[in-house]
């Protein structure tokens, strides 16, 4: 997302993005996520520049179930409209078949079965292999204005017994630990995998961000409540505990402590860091060998709760 939507427009580079991709395979990354609105349509048109020739080395997973509007992100989830969103990814995309195809968020205007029936179709069609459901971002969502909703543990029941569920993608990360009291043990108990969205909140716990930010004004962190100098000021005691965990491990980074820590969540739970620039996704991946310890997981449970609303 970060390449093609809602960060700083004047960073959005293709040939870089396109490094970056190849980067993080180059690692041994395989999952690339994205989304049919990111741009919109722009950042599947991009990946479809790197599967045309590495299709083999890559998962491929993206989103419909939103539409970008002047105003607003409104769902759409009629069946018509995601089995068109569908076929214009594969083509996008230059791909065959799509790994994963997750419904971005119910639409409050479909009973989400409906939504749920037509995406099983594109199954049985082979034009998708495995579904998804997203529940990250509706509260960034509602200040946009947008009237979206997450996937109730309720809703989530209903559409496993049509079709079974792949994954579930929520914001995961040290300074936001909601979904670990819910989401995440209903994924547990079923054998679901985890996408952790925003896993370094947004790049705040890259600790590469000063309070202030100077966020470009398209960038969305310029209007997030928890990225004004003051809350971001408020919250350095976090990437202060992430630095003291790196340290007991040389060279690591808060970034790659906060990647470490999700991993210790269980091993269906996959952090999808967003990356621009090429040695962000080396960085990130060298996360995969970091082994946190029993002091290092108490110390980074017992950080303070991140302060300045989502809403």
């Amino acid at each position: 997302m970060p390449m093609s939507w809602a960060y700083s427009s004047s960073e959005q580079r293709g040939e870089s993005s396109l490094r970056t991709v190849h980067a993080a395979l180059d690692e041994g990354t395989t999952l690339l996520d994205t989304a049919d609105m990111y741009g919109p349509f722009t950042n599947e048109l991009l990946l479809g520049r790197i599967l045309r020739q590495r299709r083999q080395d890559a998962f491929v997973s993206t989103k419909a179930g939103l539409l970008v509007g002047e105003q607003h992100i409104v769902a759409n989830g009629r069946p018509e409209h995601l089995r068109r969103a569908c076929d214009a990814s594969l083509r996008r995309l230059q791909t065959e078949v799509i790994d994963l195809y997750q419904l971005h968020r119910p639409d409050p205007e479909v009973p989400i079965e409906e939504s749920w029936g037509a995406m099983a179709e594109l199954v049985a069609a082979g034009k998708v292999r495995a579904l998804g459901l997203c529940a990250v971002g509706a509260r960034a969502s509602r200040r946009a204005g947008a009237s979206l909703h997450q996937p109730t543990l309720a809703q989530l029941d209903r559409v496993q017994q049509i079709f079974p569920v792949s994954s579930v993608q929520a914001e995961l990360s040290v300074w936001s630990r909601e979904a670990l009291e819910g989401l995440l043990p209903w994924c547990t108990a079923r054998g679901v995998g985890f996408l952790a969205a925003m896993p370094l909140g947004n790049g705040y716990l890259t600790g590469t961000l000063t309070p202030g930010g100077g966020f470009e004004p398209d960038d969305v962190r310029a209007r997030h409540p928890r990225f004004t100098a003051e809350m971001m000021a408020a919250n350095q005691p976090i990437v202060a505990g992430l630095r003291r965990v790196a340290a007991r491990h040389g060279d690591a980074t808060p970034a790659q402590v906060a990647l470490a820590w999700l991993l210790t969540q269980g091993r269906h739970v996959v952090p999808v860091p967003g990356a621009k620039k090429a040695h962000w996704p080396v960085q990130n991946a060298a996360a995969a060998k970091l082994t946190l310890t029993a002091e290092d997981l108490v110390e980074i449970d017992a950080l303070p709760v991140a302060q300045g609303s989502w809403d």
